[in-house]
């Protein structure tokens, strides 16, 4: 059980910006994308009993 690892990766993407949200009354919503300049951005670690082992990140 002491060498059990369980590895996990997850990612996040900028082309996911909301485009819409809220505002006081009167006010205008307003957000910025990065346009044309899309990135993805990779976490992968593994788990042990005692804690992370190996973390890495990578962006592309």
């Amino acid at each position: 059980m002491a060498r059990l690892i369980f590895i996990d990766e997850t990612s996040t993407n900028t082309k996911l910006t909301k485009r819409t949200g809220w505002a006081p009354k009167g006010e205008r919503f307003r957000t910025h994308a990065p346009f044309g300049k899309w990135q993805t951005q990779t976490f992968i670690a593994g788990l042990r009993c005692h804690g992370l082992v190996a973390p890495s990140s990578t962006r592309r």
